[in-house]
């Protein structure tokens, strides 16, 4: 008996630190969320004002400016920013694209690090690759060993199937910057 209360005991101590882990990450989880809003925001502004920059520029330019060399050192600045925020934007929540909404619904599909996307891309590779050996293995059997309607159409189903889970994932590695 006094085993068991012990192990009770040791049980009940574990379940107070992951309540306050569980806390933790929920707390850090919010601050993601508003951190990810405020630099999604701030990123946006941004890029409308090096917009507005950049067109004033190219004014001052095709009015022949006589400081043609800074507006040219100014715009190679305004690209490289533009590099930058492309970068900052790889990390951030983006919205889905119309094929993504209407298939999964308003839900983030962003991975946020390098790991996880080359994971998932790694992943889907595999997916891809067993796959394609086992339907071509299931086209030869319908072909030359299974001739029954009922195993044709569950061969179309798996080919239906495969092509619609393919583009669904081929659509989130899109949507985190891969160009699988």
């Amino acid at each position: 008996m006094q085993d068991a209360l012990d192990a009770w005991q040791e049980l009940q101590d574990d379940f107070h630190q992951l309540q306050e882990t569980h806390k933790t990450y929920k707390q850090k989880l919010e601050e993601l969320t508003s951190v990810q809003a405020a630099c999604s925001g701030s990123l946006k502004k941004q890029k409308e004002r090096l917009k507005e920059l950049q067109k004033n520029f190219k004014r001052c330019d095709n009015q022949g400016s006589s400081e043609t060399e800074l507006i040219l050192q100014i715009n190679n600045q305004i690209r490289d920013h533009q590099n930058v925020f492309f970068d900052m934007e790889a990390y951030l929540p983006k919205r889905n694209s119309l094929y993504l909404n209407l298939v999964l619904g308003n839900i983030n599909v962003t991975l946020l690090s390098e790991q996880a996307k080359f994971a998932y891309k790694d992943e889907y590779e595999k997916f891809k690759l067993y796959l394609t050996i086992i339907l071509l293995l299931g086209a030869v059997a319908c072909r030359f060993v299974l001739h029954y309607r009922v195993t044709d159409e569950v061969f179309n189903f798996l080919l239906v199937w495969y092509f619609c889970t393919l583009t669904i994932r081929e659509s989130i590695l899109i949507s985190n910057g891969s160009r699988y």
